[in-house]
C-alpha cells in the first residue's frame, strides 16, 4: 500500500483495491479469492484476534466444494475436526431420522465441525502468501468516507490513532450488528424468528464418538446438540425473550432441566458454574431491500441476518463472497467499479437468499414451535410421509449441506 502522513489528527492515508470490513467466514473468503487473482486487499477486523466463543463452527459441503476447486480441502481436513452425517429427533419415546448427508453426490457428504478460529486462521495464513493481501486486527471503523454520492473508503482506529483508507470498493462483512448499516443509516426488512438460545460447552467422552447432530425434545423444551472435536457445543432454545425468566429460576434449576432433557448429560451438568458459562443468542433474521449503495456492497450478515434454524447462516455468507468474487474481480482489477456490477452480485444471492429464508421460518413454524409446546412432539404428516420416499427425502440433506444453488468459483 501506498502511504503518506496527513494532517487534522489522522495518523496516515493509504489506498488499496479493495477495503474488506469484518473478518468473518465471508470477509476473510473474498479476501483470499480476491488476493490470489492480484486485487489489492486489506481486511479490517475490529477484535485483535479471531478467539470468540459461539460461532458458528459448521463447514458445510458446498463450502469444502469452492475449497476444493482452489486446492485447500485436503490441507483443511488435516486439522482437527469432527463430522456430521445425520441429523436426528429424539423424544421420549423414539428417535427419528430426519437428515441423512451420506446419501448426497459429492465428495464431502457430511458437515465439518471445527473452531471458527482454526477455520478463519487457516484462511488468513492463506491469503497471506499473496503480496496483495494485508490484515489489520483491533480496526475499527468509524466512519465512512464519501466524495459526492459515492463511498470511496473508511476511516478506522488502530492503536489509538484514525487512519483513512481509500478504495474503489468497500465491503461490509461486518455482521449482524453492522457498524457499515448504521454509518449509512440502511434498515432491513425484519423477519424476527419468535425464539432465542442459550449457548454453552459440556465435555464429550471418547466413547461418545458420533457423526450425528441431535435435537433433544420433551416437556416443552428444545436442546440441539453439536459434536465439536473435543466436546459438545448445545443450545438450549426457549421462546423469544424467556432467557431473564431462566435466569431467575437460577443455576442449578438450569442444569436439572438439561438433565431432564438429555439424561446422559447428568453426570456433567455441573461444568457449567454460572449463568457467565451460557451465551445468550438473540435469535434474528433479515435482509435488505438494497444490499448495495455506489461504492459499496453488503454481503453476509451485514446483508442478510439469518436464524441459526439449520445452520445454513455461515453457508450463506460464503456463497455471497463466491459469487462477489466471480463477479467483482476483473472489474477490481481494472480499477472501476460500478453500480451494475454490484447490482449483479445481489441478483445472484438475493433469491436463494430469499428462499432459504422462507425455508427457516417453514422449520421455525412446524418443528421449534411445536417442540416448544406442550404436546407431545411429532412431525406434521407431509414430513414424515417424504421421509420416506426415496426421491423425496434428500431434500432437506441437500438444502442444508448445497443450497438452493450450488455454489462453484468461475475462475478459479
Amino acid at each position: 500500500m501506498n502511504q503518506s502522513a496527513t494532517h487534522m489528527g489522522m495518523a496516515e492515508e493509504a489506498r488499496t483495491g479493495c477495503v474488506i470490513v469484518g473478518g468473518g467466514p465471508a470477509g476473510v473468503l473474498l479476501s483470499l479469492l480476491l488476493a490470489r487473482k492480484g486485487v489489492a486487499v486489506t481486511l479490517l477486523e475490529m477484535h485483535r484476534d479471531f478467539d470468540r466463543d459461539f460461532r458458528g463452527d459448521t463447514i458445510h459441503a458446498s463450502t469444502l466444494e469452492v475449497l476444493d476447486q482452489i486446492g485447500l480441502a485436503e490441507p483443511l481436513h488435516e486439522l482437527p475436526h469432527a463430522k456430521i452425517r445425520t441429523l436426528r429427533m429424539v423424544t421420549s419415546t423414539r428417535t427419528i431420522d430426519f437428515v441423512d448427508l451420506s446419501r448426497l453426490k459429492t465428495r464431502f457428504p457430511y458437515v465439518m465441525m471445527m473452531p471458527q478460529f482454526d477455520f478463519l486462521e487457516f484462511l488468513c495464513a492463506r491469503a497471506e502468501q499473496y503480496p496483495s493481501f494485508h490484515r489489520i486486527m483491533g480496526a475499527a471503523v468509524f466512519d465512512l468516507i464519501r466524495e459526492d454520492s459515492r463511498v470511496t473508503g473508511v476511516r478506522y482506529k488502530h492503536e489509538g490513532e484514525e487512519h483513512e483508507l481509500i478504495a474503489p470498493l468497500v465491503v461490509a462483512c461486518d455482521g449482524r450488528f453492522s457498524r457499515i448499516r448504521k454509518l449509512l443509516g440502511v434498515t432491513a426488512e425484519d423477519q424476527t424468528p419468535p425464539m432465542d438460545a442459550a449457548w454453552f460447552r459440556l465435555s464429550r467422552k471418547p466413547d461418545e464418538d458420533t457423526e450425528g447432530g441431535m435435537f433433544y425434545l420433551g416437556g416443552g423444551n428444545l436442546l440441539v446438540m453439536l459434536m465439536r472435536p473435543d466436546d459438545w457445543q448445545i443450545a438450549y432454545v426457549f421462546p423469544k425473550g424467556d432467557f431473564q425468566a431462566l435466569r431467575d429460576k437460577g443455576i442449578e434449576r438450569f442444569r436439572e432441566s438439561i438433565a431432564q432433557i438429555v439424561p446422559w448429560l447428568a453426570d456433567r451438568v455441573h461444568e457449567i458454574e454460572n449463568f457467565h458459562d451460557v451465551h445468550l443468542l438473540k435469535v434474528g433474521s433479515d435482509r435488505l431491500d438494497q444490499w448495495y449503495v455506489p461504492g459499496l456492497l453488503f454481503i453476509g450478515d451485514a446483508a442478510h441476518v439469518m436464524s441459526p434454524v439449520g445452520g445454513i447462516g455461515i453457508n450463506y455468507a460464503i456463497g455471497d463472497a463466491v459469487e462477489a468474487a466471480n463477479v467483482l474481480t476483473a472489474p477490481l482489477l481494472a480499477g472501476a467499479v460500478g453500480n451494475a456490477d454490484l447490482a449483479e452480485v445481489q441478483k445472484r444471492r438475493e433469491r436463494v437468499t430469499r428462499m432459504a429464508q422462507r425455508m427457516q421460518g417453514a422449520m421455525q413454524d412446524n418443528f421449534v414451535a411445536r417442540a416448544l409446546s406442550d404436546k407431545e412432539f411429532d412431525l406434521p404428516l407431509p414430513i414424515r410421509l417424504a421421509l420416506k420416499v426415496p426421491g423425496l427425502r434428500n431434500i432437506p440433506a441437500r438444502l442444508i449441506a448445497l443450497g438452493f444453488r450450488r455454489l462453484r468459483l468461475e475462475n478459479p
